[in-house]
């Protein structure tokens, strides 16, 4: 795994803070495409366990993997019981028990390509489902975004994750889609849209932003500097965009 996706742990209790809730019309989109009650369902690099709990707290029996130890203490203080949990990276999980879903929450570009589609299809029940869901987090204003662009832009260029296959961002099916249309393992690839926006002090935005891979990574000095900066630029509320892209796909049955 590279530097960055290692560099959350030292931020776990920010990480909690601060990144918001997946909201309930995700776990009903990923039921409604499953089309079958799920008993039992693992989570690819859960963190500090926001989806863990989505899919928990609705009854479904969840095993919450990640490897790094600090996030996993975060996840465990806010866990329901019907989580397990295992400290260890996706490329280390061994086949064994099979789920009816198998997912990954803004954490899939995080895991080794080389196998990503077998690994994952080993874990699933013949029919089962993958579901790899995330997306951009940015003001949803052009002209503030652009005013953050500015302020960040002599320390960092961009804060986002390329796309892991170098699908431009014009086609209509994004990556993790891209890949899955093109797996042996999968089949019925669907990508869908839920909108979001929600509103939050410049601080906690600020927040935010000490959570994301890209910012720290930067010497403290640097990572302080842009975050200042950026401040400067800030109302007291800023209303951000964070529409959630969905990638579902069914593994296919074993003849």
């Amino acid at each position: 795994m590279s530097g960055r996706a290692l560099s959350f742990g030292a931020v776990a209790e920010a990480y909690e803070r601060f990144r918001p809730e997946y909201p309930v019309e995700l776990f009903d989109l990923v039921m409604a495409y499953e089309g079958r009650p799920v008993p039992t369902a693992l989570e690819i690099g859960a963190g500090t366990g926001k989806a863990t709990r989505l899919f928990a707290q609705r009854g479904i029996a969840v095993t919450a993997t990640e490897p790094d130890g600090s996030m996993l203490a975060e996840l465990r203080k806010h866990a329901p019981a019907n989580v397990r949990t295992v400290q260890a990276a996706f490329e280390d999980l061994r086949p064994g028990e099979r789920y009816g879903l198998v997912y990954a929450a803004a954490a899939l570009h995080w895991t080794n390509p080389e196998g990503r589609w077998s690994r994952i299809a080993a874990l699933l029940e013949p029919g089962g489902v993958f579901a790899s869901f995330g997306g951009p987090f940015r003001p949803a204003d052009p002209a503030l975004e652009e005013a953050v662009h500015a302020a960040r832009a002599p320390f960092l260029e961009s804060d986002e994750i390329p796309s892991p296959d170098g699908t431009p961002p014009e086609q209509q099916m994004q990556w993790p889609g891209s890949e899955l249309q093109r797996s042996e393992w999968f089949t019925e690839v669907r990508q869908a849209t839920i909108e979001r926006r929600l509103t939050m002090s410049a601080r906690d935005y600020v927040g935010h932003l000490s959570t994301i891979s890209a910012y720290l990574v930067l010497p403290a000095p640097e990572r302080e500097q842009a975050f200042s900066r950026i401040t400067q630029v800030l109302p007291d509320r800023v209303e951000m965009a964070a529409d959630i892209t969905v990638h579902l796909a069914r593994r296919r049955s074993e003849d």
